[in-house]
């Protein structure tokens, strides 16, 4: 396990090399927190996934497996002297993390969402964890946007292998950097593709319409939908938010779209979904946009656990295309 470890520890070092300060990132915080998805999928696959009997404080159910993914990281997080501050979708307080003596120069935030894709686990398709590391000793702030302090991103996948895409981003240093890795039953961090972009030029074009039933209600989204089928884009769409952003980052191309409209309102939590994922689309050479009103996720500050948008991300030009059609006017 070392000898992967130190490799993962390596690779993002080199990404980090002008800036020193951040050895707990690269070495403590983020191989910890990837080191929680092959646990979080152990579990799945051994409980059977049922009603909690509880609800968090959003009042959303809980299930069982909810549950024990928020554990696995809240017990990894709290072995990680520079993680000061957690909160996650589950428990949505930003609370201390770290449980032994205050070592560490450096301060992070973990902001996530323990288990991704409630609606999707029952008949057993992939699901994920979104996890996003912020500077500091709290991810809320009335002015500061998340492009300036949303340091890095995990979106775990859980499915047939355990694999993830990793987003390191700091402050002054530059467009950031996407990389996969995968991660065995034993906890071995494997970089299995150093640079993930997106494709500008693709040869096949994706697209994953989230909440179809709203083409229902609205024309333009409808209208929006039968471009692409028009267009002959590919339909990869699952219902669950992570395998859909993720097979963008593996194929390369993707367009990704959940609309708010009146009857159908926002619902993606800034703080535990949109930050990170946008954080990821970025770095890869794309865009992101909420659909709530158009605007780039990264560039509103996350002012409380409970605001919620809607995505718009994916490669550039495909992007731009749903800001007209869909967004303007």
């Amino acid at each position: 396990m070392a000898q992967q470890s130190t490799s993962l520890s390596a690779h993002i070092s080199s990404l980090l090399s002008s800036h020193p300060n951040r050895t707990a990132l690269a070495h403590d915080v983020l191989p910890s927190l990837l080191r929680t998805l092959p646990t979080i999928a152990r579990a799945l696959r051994t409980t059977s996934v049922s009603r909690a009997g509880s609800a968090n404080s959003f009042g959303d159910d809980q299930l069982n497996v909810d549950v024990l993914a928020e554990n696995i990281i809240r017990d990894a997080i709290a072995q990680v002297p520079s993680i000061r501050t957690a909160s996650s979708e589950e428990d949505p307080v930003e609370k201390a993390a770290y449980k032994g003596s205050d070592q560490s120069t450096e301060k992070y935030t973990v902001a996530f969402d323990p288990l991704d894709g409630s609606s999707i686990i029952a008949p057993n398709w992939t699901v994920g964890t979104i996890i996003g590391v912020w500077d500091g000793e709290s991810a809320l702030s009335q002015d500061a946007t998340p492009r300036e302090r949303l340091v890095a991103s995990i979106l775990g996948v859980l499915g047939p292998r355990t694999s993830a895409v990793v987003a390191v981003r700091v402050p002054g240093g530059g467009e950031g950097s996407v990389f996969e890795v995968g991660v065995s039953e034993e906890g071995e961090i494997e970089v299995l593709r150093a640079d993930v972009k997106l494709d500008q030029t693709p040869k096949t074009k994706y697209f994953a319409p989230a909440n179809l039933r709203c083409a229902a209600e609205n024309a333009r989204y409808a209208e929006l939908v039968n471009h692409y089928i028009q267009q002959k884009y590919t339909l990869r769409y699952s219902g669950g938010l992570v395998p859909d952003v993720f097979h963008a980052f593996v194929k390369g191309h993707g367009i990704y779209i959940s609309p708010v409209t009146q009857k159908s309102p926002a619902k993606l939590r800034r703080l535990y979904e949109l930050t990170p994922v946008a954080l990821l689309v970025e770095c890869a050479g794309g865009t992101a946009l909420d659909s709530k009103d158009g605007s780039r996720v990264l560039d509103t500050p996350v002012r409380d656990t409970d605001e919620r948008g809607g995505l718009v991300c994916g490669n550039n030009e495909d992007v731009e295309l749903v800001r007209a059609r869909l967004l303007e006017g």
